[in-house]
């Protein structure tokens, strides 16, 4: 009896045996093995495999735990191929995420004074529906019916953090997570204190989140280099560089703990740790479908109009965009202006500004009070083609989103030709041919899935690779980078967070030396 046991038990452990070797196979393959070892264990669960049966032979037990009441062998080999099965079924291995618990001040809290976070207008109506803002009621037959909300171009914090809790791989061990999500609303903080507060108020809550965060046990698996947050406000509100009271915004993205995380924002600096992703439209799809509906909507739409610009003037010397609305006027039928200066209700207005889109077949995208436009994604949204007067608006922006060819989907016309009167819009703009144009427009519309942000309700159950999707696929991708880095002996916080120049996010972009002389 003895003997048959010991052989039983032979058979077992070249079962052991087997697991490891094709366990240990299937995850070199996958590519995952360094990650799964350090994140789960998976060495450890072959290992203690083998101690558990070991212990049992020494024991004396091995009778009881072969032959158990049940009947129910953990070393036969289907319940050995059964484990394999179960961690190769897995597919959020190596997408797993993390969220942080922070304290309602953070977040919550700063939502619930939603009539403080404005100088000017209420903002309580705009953080409804998960931060989508008030659903469109009367679309005019210019939108769908479902799916479109006034949404706020400053809620992308909000609308992030609603679709992280829906997120299919999250998980509430830290350890098993490939990223940690800090789920702070940066910009609606701030966006309270822009004008007329000193700095300390500016930067209190901010020092407090990263001190918060850098005292977790999860900073120090790599001191915050797998850690990210989202900023929903242009990149210079966060990167004040001292500590006068008069100068603007706070230096959140300048503290030591914030240059250890990944930074997602709707406009970048030159810096390498902050990320641009698209401003949030209006347009909130629940699934792919509604995605295609709306493309074949705009695809077969008629454009009476060659080109449009959406937006008021700027009081600054430099800027183009008067000279933009003189020859938008002059060009008149060819041309049309929704002048936001004179009545700017109509200007937040969706159906009136995606009737204006989808009636033109250019859109014209100066730069305002930075370089990038809420404007931009809104006229991608209506299939038509965006123009751009500088790099910085798009091409140095949105490198996991747009193409690196621009000529593929936009038109570039360096705004120091329009500004001083030597190159006219109009006529630049009617060299391009109906194949052309068209060809470039199909691409544009190809673009819509991927600068939109699903609903966080529809989403989760009908996935489709939208502007969510590829940040959260762009943040795993950057922090797998480097844990390898820091597992081949390497300094993780080389090129981390480091002030380049413009050119290194120019970098194979198309005819990119004609384009970094007008950075």
């Amino acid at each position: 009896m003895e003997k048959q046991i010991v052989e039983k038990c032979r058979k077992r452990l070249w079962l052991v045996i087997l697991f490891s070797i094709v366990f240990s196979l299937v995850l070199f393959f996958l590519g995952d093995f360094a990650v799964i070892s350090e994140k789960i264990g998976s060495t450890d669960l072959v290992i203690n495999f083998g101690n558990s049966m070991s212990s049992q032979l020494a024991t004396g037990n091995v009778t009881r735990f072969v032959n158990n009441e049940t009947n129910h062998d953990p070393w036969s080999k289907e319940e050995i191929m059964k484990n394999i099965s179960h961690h190769v079924a897995d597919s959020c291995i190596g997408q797993y995420i993390y969220i942080h618990d922070l304290p309602s001040q953070f977040n919550v809290d700063i939502l619930k004074n939603c009539r403080k976070l404005n100088k000017w207008f209420d903002m309580c109506p705009l953080i409804r529906n998960s931060g989508l803002g008030p659903r469109v009621k009367n679309q005019k037959g210019i939108l769908q019916k479902n799916g479109w909300y006034s949404t706020n171009q400053f809620m992308l914090e909000v609308i992030f953090h609603n679709r992280m809790k829906q997120y299919k791989c999250l998980t509430s061990n830290s350890s098993l997570a490939s990223a940690i999500y800090v789920p702070f609303y940066a910009g609606l903080d701030v966006g309270r204190y822009l004008w007329d507060y000193n700095s300390t108020v500016k930067d209190s809550l901010a020092i407090e989140m990263a001190k918060w965060v850098a005292a977790k046990p999860e900073w120090k698996r790599m001191w915050g280099r797998d850690h990210f947050f989202v900023a929903g406000r242009v990149a210079w509100d966060f990167r004040r560089e001292n500590d006068a009271n008069s100068d603007w915004g706070s230096k959140l993205m300048c503290l030591p703990e914030s240059m250890n995380m990944t930074i997602l924002t709707i406009e970048t600096t030159s810096w390498s740790n902050e990320f641009a992703i698209p401003y949030p439209t209006y347009f909130h799809p629940s699934s792919e479908s509604k995605v295609l509906q709306w493309q074949n909507k705009v695809r077969n739409t008629k454009r009476n109009y060659l080109f449009s610009f959406v937006g008021a003037p700027r009081p600054y010397n430099d800027s183009i965009r008067g000279e933009i609305i003189s020859q938008c006027l002059a060009s008149r039928r060819l041309c049309k202006l929704l002048d936001c200066s004179s009545d700017y209700k109509v200007c937040d207005n969706p159906v009136e500004v995606m009737k204006v889109f989808q009636d033109s077949v250019f859109c014209l995208q100066p730069p305002g009070d930075s370089p990038t436009r809420r404007s931009t994604f809104d006229s991608i949204l209506a299939g038509c083609i965006p123009v751009f007067f500088h790099p910085g608006s798009a091409y140095a922006q949105y490198i996991w989103y747009l193409p690196k060819n621009y000529t593929k989907y936009s038109v570039f016309i360096p705004e120091n030709g329009p500004r001083d009167r030597r190159e006219s819009i109009n006529d630049t703009l009617l060299k391009f041919t109906k194949e052309e144009i068209l060809s470039m427009r199909n691409e544009v519309i190809g673009l819509i899935p991927k600068i939109v942000y699903g609903d966080p309700w529809g989403s989760k159950n009908k996935e489709f690779e939208d502007a969510f999707s590829i940040a959260v696929r762009g943040v795993l991708k950057r922090v797998e980078e480097v844990t390898k880095k820091m597992k081949d002996g390497k300094d993780p916080s080389i090129g981390f967070a480091e002030e380049n120049s413009w050119k290194l996010k120019l970098s194979g972009t198309f005819e990119e030396h004609n384009l970094l002389q007008f950075c």
